[in-house]
């Protein structure tokens, strides 16, 4: 992944821990996915959020966790994947997800997870689109590993308004 790719990523988990600025305009919400478009100074920028329906192990605490798919057209970004574990997590482990048949291992930096690559982002929104669930492991800097499960169902709606949004082709 590069730097953009990081960038675009943080700046819509920015927006989103912000509770979406004013810009951000709601393009829809079906299941635990929501969709949003907004605009910076690059650019207009869509992006899709989610939640866990359920995590584990309920102690552990940490911030609400979320799953995000960036596209930023004006830069040649599209399928930024990006998982927000909600705590600090271990310097050097990766997150794993597993979406329908697909395993991926995406590196982290402090609180957060990315594909290496843009090729990876996109076949891992692939997967998600497909499956019905992705289930996510990390490893805390403290504290015991976690498992986030998240429902799909949504998914594919959020995505497509997205897409539509920011011209990305399928």
């Amino acid at each position: 992944m590069t730097a953009a790719g990081i960038a675009a990523a943080a700046g819509a988990r920015a927006a989103d821990k912000a509770g979406t600025p004013p810009a951000a305009r709601v393009l829809g919400t079906d299941g635990s996915w929501t969709a949003y478009v907004s605009e910076d100074r690059t650019g207009k920028v869509c992006y899709l959020v989610g939640q866990p329906e359920k995590s584990a192990p309920r102690s552990a605490h940490r911030k609400p966790p979320s799953a995000m798919i960036t596209h930023r057209p004006q830069e040649n970004i599209a399928n930024v994947v990006s998982f927000v574990e909600g705590f600090p997590l271990k310097e050097g482990s990766d997150v794993s997800v597993v979406a329908g048949k697909g395993k991926f291992e995406l590196f982290t930096k402090d609180d957060s997870a990315w594909a290496r690559t843009s090729d990876l982002d996109k076949e891992i929104v692939g997967a998600l689109a497909r499956a019905r669930t992705a289930v996510v492991k990390g490893t805390p800097a403290r504290g015991p590993a976690t498992t986030d499960t998240y429902s799909l169902a949504g998914f594919g709606k959020a995505l497509a308004l997205i897409d539509k949004a920011c011209g990305v082709k399928r």
